[in-house]
């Protein structure tokens, strides 16, 4: 059999390009070409493996003549320079190194504390212009100050670290974080941002940008800080409005900022640019030597590792399971992620424990694989980059307790799955199936059962069982103009507490949702939005 074939398309240390050598593996360097759109289409389809930077654009274009090509591994986290989507319809893996940067990002965060509170750049520049200013410049030691952390994830988690070690109190605010993690992490967890903006002297950001992070640092944000407040963003642009910390700045509100991330990038303008006592670097937090032969040598030993043996780790866009079990599992993976998306969408608190209970037929299944597509549904609505190999591993970070059980058949299914997890004031649970159509279905909520097919676009409504609920849904959504596809009900009993599950054509506004509220009839309105694929005809097993 003839051996693998790799393309580098990008600047690759020689260490791991030698690994792909010693496993051997055909390995051809050819960094140029990841600038060459024209000629890396040329040569695609000759490779089963590609690895790449961020210099190399996996377009669908070059996807299109990669008839061999079997895995894409990304030396870094970021893989906006692949088109996910279009590998995973034509069955290439994308594999990325998600914590081979952590350090050097967190020290890289530190470095713009020490330069913003001591004027460093600034006074560079003025005694290289033959200046000797020192009153000019004076500066506040980071010793004995409270730090802010947003974000006490992996990279926030060292921050806090290094911190210290400067005699450092630090303060955090993160939804997801427990009592438990920030113990071991000796941080003061606060349950309010505004908490946080009031006390801290340095604050730093270290979450993803998402729907409710960005411009976390808003206008509104910025005037509840403490007046002379540091502020040090290296972790993604949009997490603060960029134009109101420039006026912050500018007034003295804010005494330094720290930035190596914006809105736009490359930036070549920026409204900070021109701000005062700004530290500015060009996205630099993963930029050591270090770092990047770290995640050059981690990305060809997981390429290797696929092309060789078949195992999958750090994928984004499949689990890691065997080709023979995947007909089987697939469909229940998808189920999986699903019952975690609707817990991680209605919860809104730290999550101290999870229970993922497999049911007849599914705990034969690799419940492995389905935990971690169960707990990476909960977590990426909070952080789209977790994945199915990270976020266990997230989850116990965060001092999550997560417990499996499996049991004989119970019930008038052959095989389901059971999410429930806790929080500091509710336990809240979710189950689903496989039906013999191959579609996951939802099969109760809160011991509610129900029968409700997973749309794309859904609603979840909670209220007490009284006439007029029906009517109140179909007519508000009808005013709004949305088309209701499916309609599930389910109670615990006559008069009791009930439910409703609604799939739609489109996703709700928020003035639907304001005036159902409105009604008084609902204990709970939320819409949910959930990643729905296309059934895999004749391959689940059904329950």
């Amino acid at each position: 059999m003839a051996a693998p074939r790799v393309l580098v398309s990008d600047k690759l240390s020689e260490t791991a390009v030698q690994i792909f050598r010693d496993r051997g593996i055909d390995v051809d360097f050819m960094p140029e070409v990841g600038k060459d759109k024209e000629r890396l289409a040329e040569i695609i389809g000759d490779y089963d493996g590609l690895a790449v930077r961020s210099a190399t654009k996996v377009t669908p274009k070059i996807l299109e003549r990669a008839k061999k090509l079997k895995v894409i591994g990304r030396a870094g986290i970021g893989v906006d320079n692949i088109d996910i989507p279009e590998a995973s319809r034509r069955g290439i893996i994308v594999m990325n190194t998600p914590f081979g940067n952590a350090i050097t990002t967190a020290e890289h965060a530190i470095a713009l504390m020490f330069a913003a509170a001591r004027q460093i750049p600034a006074a560079d520049a003025s005694t290289r212009a033959g200046k000797w200013e020192k009153s000019k410049f004076m500066g506040v030691e980071l010793s004995g100050k409270t730090l802010g952390l947003i974000g006490a994830g992996n990279i926030g988690s060292i921050v806090a670290s290094r911190a210290q070690g400067l005699g450092m109190k630090v303060v955090a605010y993160d939804p997801y974080l427990s009592e438990e993690r920030a113990k071991e992490l000796g941080v003061e967890k606060v349950e309010e941002l505004d908490e946080l903006l009031r006390r801290a002297d340095v604050i730093t950001l270290h979450v993803p940008l998402t729907d409710k992070t960005r411009n976390i640092l808003s206008r509104e944000a910025i005037a509840k800080m403490k007046p002379g407040v540091i502020v040090i963003n290296a972790a993604r642009g949009g997490l603060v409005d960029e134009e109101a910390l420039a006026e912050a700045l500018r007034s003295g509100h804010v005494r330094a900022a720290g930035i190596d991330v914006y809105s736009e990038e490359p930036a070549r303008e920026n409204v900070l640019f021109d701000a005062p006592n700004v530290v500015c670097t060009p996205h630099l937090g993963a930029s050591t030597r270090e770092a990047q032969e770290n995640v050059a040598i981690q990305i060809a030993e997981q390429i290797s590792d696929y092309l060789l043996d078949g195992a999958v780790r750090n994928a984004l866009n499949m689990p890691s399971i065997t080709a023979e079990e995947a007909p089987r599992l697939m469909p229940w993976v998808e189920l999986a992620g699903h019952l975690g998306s609707f817990v991680g969408q209605l919860t809104d608190e730290p999550i101290e424990a999870i229970n993922i209970l497999y049911n007849g037929r599914a705990a034969e299944l690799n419940t492995e694989a389905l935990n971690a597509a169960t707990i990476a549904g909960i977590l990426k609505t909070a952080n789209p980059d977790i994945n199915m190999v990270s976020a266990p591993m997230v989850a116990r970070e965060r001092g999550v307790e997560i417990s499996t059980t499996k049991q004989d058949k119970s019930g008038v299914f052959d095989a389901y799955m059971k999410l429930t997890i806790k929080t500091p004031t509710r336990e809240r649970s979710i189950a689903g199936t496989i039906f013999s159509d191959g579609r996951p279905r939802f099969i109760q909520i809160k011991g509610i059962n129900i029968d409700a097919e997973i749309a794309r676009h859904m609603l979840y409504t909670t209220n007490r069982d009284v006439p007029g609920i029906i009517g109140t849904l179909g007519r508000v959504l009808g005013e709004n103009e949305i088309n209701i596809a499916n309609f599930t009900l389910g109670r615990k009993e006559v008069g009791g507490e009930a439910i409703a599950m609604l799939s739609l054509d489109v996703p709700v506004p928020q003035k639907a949702v304001e005036e159902l509220k409105e009604t008084g009839l609902f204990r709970q309105v939320r819409p949910l939005e959930f990643e729905v694929k296309d059934a895999p005809a004749g391959t689940a097993e059904a329950a």
